[in-house]
């Protein structure tokens, strides 16, 4: 039965080795690997068709529900996309206790959503969309500590007004707005997290506060925010250390002309330099969000990121050079947060390709021996894996899309590129089996048309340069589920097509399965080995958070949120408020 309650709310050593218990998923990711895999296996391949709903938990806050619970000894925290957060009995869904957030301010980048909690020494700690990092006790509810890291209004411009009716937009916003998304990351006594929203520059809204389709993004000048990771003592909520994505001195680079691959970027690399000297101080408006948690590797003392697309976004011509360290995976001191190496994906991004999929470590195995290494989803399509101690770039799987046009800058003619700003691999978590030796990516096939446009100068004010997005008709459009074999070369196992948007990310289970959640509402379950899909649910709204595992006793569960998502605007598909937790019956 059903039981609905509402509230406010191992053959290859390619592991890092995982301290939580079996039975809870304690964590982001499940331990500080990222690796999104359970080793529970009662539910496995022969029996998963019987998986029935085993309780309901409806938050009251419909919206885009993208929130990964966390499961610590028979307690299952969630968090609401208002940045509410309950407890409750892991078994039945009893409320233990709920949070109620107040925010200071109602000026937030994009429309609300949050992806979860961590809880770590009593506490249940969350970043919140209005800048702030709070500490709960994890048996009462009560607020040890509230610290405000941010007011997200803070540097805005002036003239957005202006722009507006000389854009003639609706609702242009004046700078991008600083706030959290991301899950926290607790390590070595310190809470890390990092702001997003800070690479668009002045943009369009829609009436529900996020970007519109077609939006104007990138306008040329001044517009955009530093994004930057931050530590917090975990037990006072004191900032201990902070490291700004866009660096000070020498952010342009070397003016590279191709990627750490050797992929051409197209660049126009004179222009760049005869321009830098008037754009010396683009580095203080240059954006890079971070998007995800970090992986944590305790023994090298490394905390490891993807960072965002600088700003403007996909307009390049008021930052010259490489602009660093957007769009790159960065290690950072857990102790300090001084960089200890980066490898940057797409030098002088003007496309959006943020590196936004939380990373996940592994051992790779290499002709000299496994090496101990950190792997990252790309928007462009690949899955880099690098080494963990220095950075050195040792492998890259198959393309998981086709490519049109990569790197080709924006035109005024406009310019169809494959893949868009959605991704390949956006900001959802890819499933990584140790064993199998295995990541369970979902991936989208997409293409936009970047369109450079002009308004004319009139009295008083200059030209206003910006570059425009669109949908590109015509090219292929769809979503799947690929297996990616990274213990042999990184080649694709297997791709099904999903009939649906995917995105929300992956759980593989040791029970040879592979969870999926689709735009529809549909949670799929897929053989880990063929693909297969050997069972399916529809929870009522889009599935856009990543589903988990946690164990009672013999009993083990399977929990995702039903919320819908932005994207969900215009596809029939409407949001939700349910946790779903499954299990087989008795």
């Amino acid at each position: 039965m059903v039981a609905i309650r509402k509230g406010l709310m191992m053959a290859l050593a390619l592991a890092a080795v995982s301290s939580a218990r079996a039975e809870d998923w304690p964590m982001f990711g499940r331990d500080h690997t990222n690796q999104h895999a359970s080793p529970l296996s009662q539910i496995d391949r022969t029996n998963v068709k019987r998986l029935r709903p085993a309780w309901i938990f409806q938050t009251g806050i419909t919206g885009y529900f993208q929130a990964e619970p966390v499961v610590v000894e028979g307690v299952l925290y969630v968090s609401t996309t208002q940045n509410h957060v309950a407890a409750l009995e892991a078994g039945t869904g009893r409320v233990i206790w709920t949070y109620t957030h107040k925010p200071r301010t109602e000026k937030i980048f994009g429309p609300p959503s949050n992806r979860g909690v961590a809880v770590s020494g009593g506490k249940v700690f969350e970043a919140t969309m209005d800048g702030r990092l709070i500490a709960l006790d994890a048996k009462t509810g009560k607020v040890l500590w509230d610290h405000e890291a941010v007011r997200p209004e803070e540097g805005e411009s002036e003239t957005a007004s202006g722009l507006a009716a000389t854009l003639g937009a609706k609702g242009v916003q004046g700078s991008s707005r600083l706030g959290f998304k991301m899950p926290p990351l607790v390590a070595d006594g310190l809470v890390i997290v990092g702001v997003a929203g800070a690479g668009y520059g002045l943009h369009v809204e829609d009436d529900k506060g996020g970007v519109e389709g077609g939006a104007v993004v990138g306008i040329e000048g001044g517009y955009g925010r530093r994004g930057w990771l931050a530590a917090y003592d975990a037990a006072t909520g004191q900032e201990r250390w902070r490291w700004y994505v866009t660096k000070e001195d020498g952010w342009e680079g070397g003016f590279v002309e191709t990627t750490a691959d050797g992929l051409p970027l197209r660049r126009d690399i004179a222009a760049e330099k005869a321009a830098a000297s008037r754009f010396g101080s683009s580095w203080r408006v240059g954006g890079g969000s971070l998007w995800m948690t970090p992986a944590y590797d305790p023994a090298l003392g490394l905390v490891y990121v993807g960072t965002g697309n600088p700003a403007p976004q996909n307009f390049g011509a008021s930052r010259p050079g490489d602009n660093l360290y957007s769009v790159s995976l960065v290690a950072l001191d857990v102790r300090t947060g001084t960089l200890r190496w980066y490898h940057q994906h797409v030098p002088h991004d003007e496309w959006g390709y943020d590196v936004a999929s939380p990373p996940f470590l592994l051992d790779y195995p290499t002709a000299q021996g496994p090496v101990k290494a950190v792997a990252q989803a790309s928007k462009t399509g690949w899955i880099y894996v690098n080494d963990r101690a220095s950075g050195a770039l040792i492998g890259r799987s198959a393309s998981l899309v086709q490519q049109k046009n990569l790197f080709a800058p924006p035109s005024e003619a406009g310019t169809v590129v494959s893949p868009g700003p959605l991704g390949a691999i956006s900001w959802h978590p890819v499933a990584y089996d140790a064993a199998a030796g295995a990541a369970y990516a979902q991936v989208r096939q997409s293409a936009t048309t970047y369109i450079v446009k002009t308004v004319p100068a009139a009295a008083g004010r200059p030209a206003i340069r910006y570059t425009e997005t669109a949908e590109a008709p015509g090219e292929p459009a769809f979503s799947a589920l690929t297996k990616v074999d990274l213990a042999s070369g990184g080649a694709v196992a297997w791709s099904v097509k999903s009939k649906t948007r995917l995105s929300g990310g992956t759980l593989a289970t040791a029970g040879g399965l592979v969870f999926s959640g689709e735009e529809d509402g549909h949670l799929n379950a897929h053989d880990a080995t063929s693909g297969a899909m050997l069972w399916r649910f529809q929870c009522g709204a889009g599935i856009s958070g990543p589903p988990v595992s946690f164990s009672l006793g013999s009993t083990q569960y399977i929990a995702v949120a039903a919320g819908g998502a932005s994207y969900t605007k215009g596809s029939g598909f409407g949001t939700g408020d349910a946790l779903v937790v499954f299990a087989l019956p008795d």
